[in-house]
């Protein structure tokens, strides 16, 4: 790719916009109210991607975005705005689209495992408070020093249950563990499995490597991740995933510094979710992620109905601003009119403020970064037209382009292989029989012996179970090398460091 390639994001008077791809790992945002035109920007933006080598990931929060797989159709406005714009060489194509669906109906099945998630997003989804976070965080901690992996929620639930049998034997080595927090995990999870999270906890996991993908002629493809249902049962669990996604890309893959495009670039839509009520802690974590994953090559794209939906630490890191038109009616909305156009670099020539309450559909104020990095005088311009099918594929078409993806079938078969689960269940299966043996071997013991006179009381001696147990819950944070695993390691966000 030569060292200037750049994707083409609009124009006016055919004076061109385009965004430098040796910048497009500085991140960017897309925002503007309801019905202006987002859908149609972040599809031509996406496919500007695909089109120089770039892999795409992108949520397809409407069930509007899968036209992308598709030929675009003729249309006069498209002709206009090739004209005004004065785009060369414009034609009308399909891009390549692997498709992904955590309920597996729309596109390939998406997973990954619980202990992969880790604590920290996981207390998160589950809305857990102090009290309960810590008990969670226990439970990660027990199952990370032994190696026992927590891959679905009857694994994570029989590690609670464990917890709850065993917390006076646990609280030297991990404190305080409430039968009561451990209850509200445990209805969290019921709460958490009728959204559909079962769907989306398990094996076989996401492959990073299958949303990395070029195809045969170079260029990018795109994953597009049908988030309809999901947005509706539990946009919590959506906004887990992308923070998931995120964490796994920072954690996996290596450094590249300065790069002539980015490795791979993520679109957020709704991306409001993903700091909605969430702990301040995350919202560090999450601003920290931002700022160092640009250096793995990666960028992120947020869309969101106003600039003011991103927290300010991560809005200060988003290089690339597309903002479409927001509406004034009230003293509180011109207010944030104002603040918005103060966030671009001022030019002489419009009155931003005004302009954005003006823009009509498909018309957006655009800022990028000049080869230096320095933002660009803010510009109105008219959205560069997708080249692909503006609209959803049908059924058909999205069926006929699954069937012959390169994931084909690899995510279809759940896989339960030993895990937390089993193993505490094979452990109280043992502890059973022990218990079962020895009150036989105590009675026969008891029955073969002559009466001899009465001892004194004392304290009763442990049984050879009780003894086993207790120095296994002593000693369970030392297990290490074991045979039960080695201990897992995590990175900023809680999730796994080295892959599974």
């Amino acid at each position: 790719m030569s060292e200037t390639s750049h994707i083409l994001i609009g124009g006016m008077r055919q004076q061109q916009v385009t965004l430098d791809a040796r910048m497009a790992n500085r991140h960017g945002l897309i925002a503007g109210a309801t019905g202006t035109g987002k859908t149609v920007t972040l599809q031509s933006i996406a496919e500007g991607f695909s089109h120089i080598g770039v892999p795409v990931f992108m949520a397809d929060i409407k069930g509007d975005l899968s036209g992308i797989s598709q030929t675009g159709r003729p249309h006069k406005e498209i002709d206009r705005r090739i004209s005004e714009i004065a785009i060369d060489g414009y034609t009308q194509r399909g891009n390549p689209v692997l498709f992904w669906d955590i309920f597996g109906r729309s596109g390939h099945p998406v997973r990954t495992t619980i202990s992969d998630m880790g604590p920290l997003l996981l207390s998160n989804l589950l809305d857990l408070n102090d009290t309960q976070s810590g008990v969670l965080y226990a439970a990660f901690r027990i199952a990370d020093d032994q190696g026992l992996l927590l891959l679905d929620l009857k694994d994570l639930r029989s590690m609670l249950s464990w917890m709850s049998d065993h917390t006076k034997e646990l609280k030297s080595d991990y404190g305080n563990i409430s039968a009561a927090s451990i209850g509200a995990i445990q209805r969290s999870l019921l709460v958490l499995e009728e959204q559909g999270a079962e769907n989306f906890f398990g094996e076989p996991a996401l492959r990073l490597a299958d949303l990395m993908m070029v195809d045969f002629s170079g260029q990018g493809v795109i994953s597009l991740f049908d988030a309809t249902e999901l947005i509706t049962r539990s946009p919590k669990l959506y906004a887990t995933f992308l923070l998931w996604l995120l964490a796994e890309l920072y954690e996996n893959l290596p450094e590249v510094g300065d790069v002539d495009k980015p490795k791979m670039v993520l679109f957020f839509d709704e991306a409001h979710l993903l700091f909605d009520d969430a702990p301040d802690v995350l919202l560090d974590k999450v601003e920290q992620v931002v700022r160092l994953i640009r250096s793995k090559g990666v960028g992120i794209y947020f869309i969101s109905q106003s600039p003011l939906d991103i927290p300010e630490n991560v809005l200060g890191q988003l290089g690339m601003r597309v903002q479409h038109a927001l509406r004034a009616f009230t003293p509180k909305d011109k207010k944030a009119v104002k603040t918005v156009a103060e966030t671009f670099r001022a030019n002489p020539a419009l009155d931003t403020a005004t302009v954005i309450t003006e823009l009509g559909i498909g018309e957006a104020l655009v800022s990028t970064l000049d080869a230096s990095g320095a933002p660009t005088a803010v510009e109105r311009v008219l959205v560069a037209p997708p080249q692909s099918r503006i609209g959803p594929a049908s059924s058909e078409e999205r069926a006929a382009m699954i069937s012959r993806s390169p994931a084909a079938g690899r995510y279809n078969d759940i896989i339960d292989r030993e895990s937390a689960y089993e193993l505490l269940k094979s452990r109280a299966e043992e502890q059973s029989r022990r218990e079962v043996a020895e009150k036989a071997e105590q009675q026969q013991k008891i029955m073969s012996e002559p009466v001899r006179p009465k001892r004194r009381p004392g304290r009763p001696r442990d049984s050879l179970s009780t003894s086993m147990m207790k120095s296994a819950a002593r000693s369970v944070s030392t297990a290490i090398g074991g045979a039960i695993g080695r201990k897992l390691v995590r990175g900023l966000l809680g999730s796994l460091l080295g892959g599974r």
